[in-house]
């Protein structure tokens, strides 16, 4: 059986502060515009807890808005992330597609899994052209329980597989990989926590360390 990888998105390939204070500003903005937020905006608070699924997002950013502005909100910061990323604003950490390519050619299948919505997903994933490497994007809004553990699972369901990497910068993907007994790879990069990373079974601190440390998981020749 080929070895798989599974990789999340914000944080560990796609470097989303790029895009992130260009879109949370626009949609604050907005919010200004319609009398419905008059602060400064909360970027220090998204980025603690980056990588929650979005939902949750604005139920933090904003506790004491109605479930209307907070759809609102969450529509609105999506399309101001997908015409950022198609403005070429954004960026992959470094290296991400020199490792892929290393993967493909040693016979790894390469995964996505994310907290990100389907569509902003697929703007990165066009935007880059990563379906070169990747043999599918797995969006959190396709499972109902929002738990990063069953989106890997499903992976692992669909394509038949009980061993895997996951690779990830957040509790969630640690978790996730723990759940379906795998081997979870910690990413010590922009969002990474230190007591988050502390549960990985491997740390890196660069995409290219992962040429290093698989083939001893993997144990290639």
């Amino acid at each position: 059986m080929a070895h798989a990888l599974i990789f999340d998105m914000d944080g560990t390939l796609f470097q989303t502060d790029k895009i992130l204070e260009f879109s949370l500003e626009d949609t604050f903005n907005d919010l200004r515009s319609r009398g419905q937020w008059d602060k400064e905006t909360p970027i220090e608070k998204y980025r603690e807890i980056m990588g929650v699924p979005l939902p949750t997002v604005w139920d933090t950013l904003l506790p004491h808005h109605s479930e209307d502005i907070r759809e609102h909100a969450n529509s609105y910061f999506l399309k101001r992330l997908i015409a950022n990323i198609r403005e070429g604003k954004g960026a992959l950490y470094p290296h991400v597609k020199e490792v892929f390519c290393d993967l493909k050619e040693k016979g790894c299948s390469i995964y996505i899994a994310s907290n990100g919505l389907t569509e902003y997903l697929k703007a990165i994933i066009d935007h880059y052209q990563l379906n070169h490497w990747v043999t599918e994007t797995f969006s959190i809004e396709q499972i109902q329980s929002l738990d990063k553990a069953d989106l890997v699972g499903s992976i692992l369901e669909k394509y038949r597989m009980d061993k895997a990497v996951v690779v990830g910068d957040r509790l969630s993907d640690i978790q996730a990989a723990k759940n379906n007994g795998l081997i979870s790879v910690g990413c010590h990069f922009d969002f990474a926590k230190e007591e988050e990373l502390s549960e990985a079974d491997l740390i890196i601190h660069d995409l290219r360390e992962l040429k290093t440390i698989l083939p001893e998981i993997f144990q290639w020749e």
